[in-house]
């Protein structure tokens, strides 16, 4: 467990917040000294892994330690540029190594092992770290919901659209399977509109986003109970700080803090694209959003990649699965198109959910449709990238990303989402 310490939240004094012990990160902060959990190596390493008052950042950004990369390309000017074959999942080493990121994309980094997740579910935490838990399903049968038909309501789709209804409906024809019960899907274009609709009582289940999970668990009555699984085993996804692959004089997050670097998050309620920044660099870099960089928001993780790509903004965080997600239905934007600067430890995924208040039978029907289900080798894992869901516990899965919303602050409120 992450042993809590106090955790300020003003801005003065966040550099002295200190997190020890972390189950999922002992050996350092989030990707920092290159053992960040990686995919597939068997690594005991998972999560953010939020640790200690060191800074973990290893060097002053500048790429002239003396190091002598011999994996840069010799035309790029970036002394820190390492060819992608020198790439090693389990040890990037950030503080020496920046990487296109095509490196990433081709040593499958974008996502973190069962064995990340595994450890997130085992983890020993004795209470939520922030916010309220899941709340209980009423001991009044009265107060019990029996909706037919029952909403489905999916999270915000990245590339400025909603998921497709025919991508998701497999599922849906699933759940009206089990539940007996008309299965209704509703798209939404915002994290507030998704936590709105579960605490007005129109949303019964469906897909919510990380960085919302608590909003809609302290807001909405929503009970996380279970996160997909990709057809080759891996789950979540990472942080990744990122600039062009032409800025060669930006070679580290230490180089956020230059007044001539214009960086961007993405939306104020994102995990990767706020929150986790915002308290990792700090952490990491000793680099605070909003003090040592003006936090500009993008409004989304794609208009963060296509306006650091077109020139718009310089450097910023960015969701590793948004962005390989964009790349790979877009033609105008490719992976040598970015430079990766720094990764984080993987975060779980956003999780499925349903209302706290629905009948129990329904709940099982739920469940039996999800975790119950094996999806491998079908049009529906192929189309969303999910074989199967693995049952968790909220308390213990998103931890880190509690403690790194308590640490920034953050109060469950719909105006900040």
């Amino acid at each position: 467990m992450v042993e809590d310490t106090g955790g300020p939240t003003e801005t003065s004094s966040r550099r002295k917040f200190i997190l020890t012990g972390s189950a999922l990160g002992v050996a350092g902060l989030a990707g920092c000294s290159g053992g960040s959990g990686e995919s597939g190596d068997g690594s005991e390493e998972a999560g953010a892994g939020l640790e200690s008052d060191d800074d973990g950042s290893g060097d002053d950004g500048s790429g002239d330690d003396g190091s002598g990369n011999d994996g840069s390309d010799g035309e790029s000017g970036d002394p820190m540029l390492a060819d992608a074959s020198e790439f090693d999942p389990a040890e990037p080493n950030w503080e020496e190594n920046n990487y296109l990121m095509t490196a990433v994309s081709e040593n499958d980094y974008f996502q973190g092992s069962q064995t990340d997740l595994e450890n997130m579910r085992n983890q020993n935490v004795d209470e939520i770290a922030h916010g309220e838990p899941p709340r209980e399903l009423p001991d009044d049968e009265s107060e019990w919901v029996d909706p037919d038909p029952l909403i489905f309501v999916d999270k915000p789709g990245e590339s400025g659209q909603t998921q497709y209804q025919e991508t998701i409906q497999p599922l849906l024809d699933r759940l009206e399977e089990t539940t007996g019960r008309t299965v209704e899907w509703q798209p939404v274009d915002s994290n507030a509109a998704t936590v709105e609709s579960f605490r007005a009582g129109r949303g019964h289940l469906g897909d919510i986003s990380t960085g919302t999970s608590a909003f809609g668990v302290n807001l909405g009555g929503v009970v996380p109970f279970a996160v997909p699984i990709s057809p080759s085993g891996q789950f979540g996804y990472r942080l990744l700080a990122i600039t062009r692959d032409d800025e060669h004089d930006i070679q580290s997050v230490d180089d956020f803090a230059r007044d001539d670097v214009t960086v961007t998050h993405s939306e104020p309620a994102s995990n990767s694209g706020n929150q986790a920044p915002s308290a990792l660099f700090d952490q990491s870099f000793d680099v605070t959003a909003g003090e040592d960089y003006e936090r500009e928001f993008s409004g989304g993780h794609d208009q963060t990649a296509r306006g650091i790509a077109a020139g718009d903004y310089d450097a910023g965080p960015i969701c590793s699965t948004c962005v390989d997600d964009l790349i790979g239905s877009t033609e105008d934007i490719d992976y040598d198109d970015f430079k990766v600067v720094w990764a984080s430890n993987p975060f779980p995924p956003g999780p499925m959910v349903h209302r706290y208040d629905l009948h129990p039978d329904i709940v099982e029907g739920i469940k039996e449709a999800t975790i119950g289900t094996d999806w491998t080798d079908t049009e529906y894992a192929e189309n969303t990238g999910e074989a199967e869901y693995v049952e968790i516990d909220y308390k213990n899965v998103f931890n880190d990303i509690l403690i790194i919303q308590r640490y920034n602050g953050v109060e469950y409120e719909s105006g900040n989402l």
